[in-house]
């Protein structure tokens, strides 16, 4: 699928990790999500209906992202997509990008990201 919906750094201020500092504490996080849809019907018709709208999705991880508590951003960034691809049967790739750009490491670091694609099942087209 060579058309694709991006939605860079989605800023949201949550409680995930691993030590008890950040359940407390919390930290900003930032998530981006690229979905895989065929667009040409949007393009031709100027007709939002044909598309995914990008507010929507942004809306998944926010909702996500600040209403629920992970301790990796692994299971943060698996539970957008999987939402993303339930809620949306055109899309049919979801690739999320959590940011955490204050990770408690021993080291000067802008920060950490995880990245995962997944794709709907061949069942589901």
């Amino acid at each position: 699928m060579a058309d694709r919906i991006l939605v860079h750094r989605i800023a949201v201020f949550a409680y995930h990790g691993v030590l008890p500092e950040e359940a407390r504490l919390g930290q900003r996080f930032f998530v981006s999500l690229d979905c895989g849809v065929d667009l040409a019907q949007a393009g031709a018709s100027d007709d939002v209906v044909q598309t995914v709208s990008y507010a929507d999705l942004t809306e998944i991880a926010i909702e996500i992202a600040s209403k629920r508590r992970f301790a990796l951003i692994e299971a943060l960034a698996e539970s957008i997509a999987a939402e993303i691809l339930a809620r949306f049967p055109t899309v049919e790739r979801a690739s999320v990008r959590v940011d955490k750009p204050s990770a408690p490491v021993a080291a000067v670091i802008d920060g950490v990201s995880v990245e995962i694609t997944r794709f709907r099942a061949a069942a589901e087209r």
